[in-house]
């Protein structure tokens, strides 16, 4: 299956008065529910290591975890650009071991552009993907992958001199040829300023409204299992709460002998029934 969206579309929407629409997918369902919503991209995040495998951040994630979702969205939607994400320890160590793994995500896992964080300090990686024909997503702000660095999830750039060097990072990233940029957990104002700035657009996430396009978490915006304690997230529907209640009407249907009923099972027909009847009835003795 081929996207419909390409990474160049994705490009021309800077100057688009159409938001971009990005959420993630981790499986065949999601993929195809979000395609039916109508998003533009879905992004196979290395967030799957906190919402579907329970680790407590990103960094356990592996290239087989994000091959193995990868495939399974690839599988459940075409229209929208699909963006893998590459995981932590997979294009640090070197130039080729990045474009080695990013060619990886487009041939073994679907995708049809790869996501990697970072700004300056990674550039020679980005462009080094870039070369080979990978479009790239760039990604840069609160970046999951340095959380130990961070000590934890906390906004980024809030200081002069931490928002010139997102600035410095955005303009990198652009002039070395990502078709998007990924804001995250930056201030609003300085997310203005960097979209204003650069000529690609901006996706924000924790960045404020003034972003070209903005993405989300699936699992977050549907309140799954419960409603995401996170300010920048936005409740769209409580499918979580539904899904528990669905299941507890299942379990106390089963205790109390309500389901399966007759219509929920294949029957034989009454000659058969009968014969069957007769044949239980006889008893060998040994």
């Amino acid at each position: 299956m081929n996207s419909n969206i390409s990474a160049p579309d994705i490009r021309e929407r800077k100057h688009s008065e159409n938001r971009i629409v990005m959420v993630t997918a981790y499986d065949h369902p999601s993929a195809r529910l979000a395609q039916q919503a109508g998003v533009d991209i879905i992004l196979v995040g290395d967030s799957l290591g906190m919402v579907v495998l329970g680790y407590p951040d990103t960094l356990q994630v592996t290239m087989a975890d994000m091959i193995h979702h990868c495939r399974a969205v690839s599988r459940g939607a075409d229209r929208p650009l699909r963006v893998g994400d590459l995981p932590f320890m997979s294009y640090h160590v070197s130039r080729e071991q990045a474009v080695q793994n990013a060619g990886r995500l487009i041939q073994d896992g679907g995708m049809d552009a790869v996501k990697l964080e970072g700004g300056i300090r990674m550039i020679d990686r980005v462009e080094a993907i870039i070369q080979t024909g990978i479009p790239v997503m760039g990604h840069i702000g609160l970046t999951p992958q340095s959380v130990k660095a961070f000590g934890g999830f906390k906004t980024q750039g809030k200081t002069l001199q931490a928002a010139r060097e997102l600035l410095a990072d955005a303009t990198a990233l652009e002039n070395v040829g990502v078709f998007a940029l990924v804001l995250e957990g930056i201030p609003a104002e300085l997310a203005e300023v960097i979209t204003q700035r650069v000529s690609i657009p901006t996706i924000g996430i924790s960045a404020g409204p003034s972003c070209d396009g903005q993405v989300l978490v699936y699992h977050d915006l549907l309140g799954i299992p419960e409603p995401a304690p996170y300010r920048f997230v936005q409740t769209f529907s409580h499918a979580g709460q539904e899904m528990g209640e669905g299941l507890s009407r299942f379990v106390q249907a089963v205790r109390a002998g309500e389901f399966p009923s007759r219509e929920h099972a294949v029957h034989l027909s009454d000659s058969v029934n009968a014969a069957l009847k007769r044949m239980g009835g006889k008893h060998t003795c040994g």
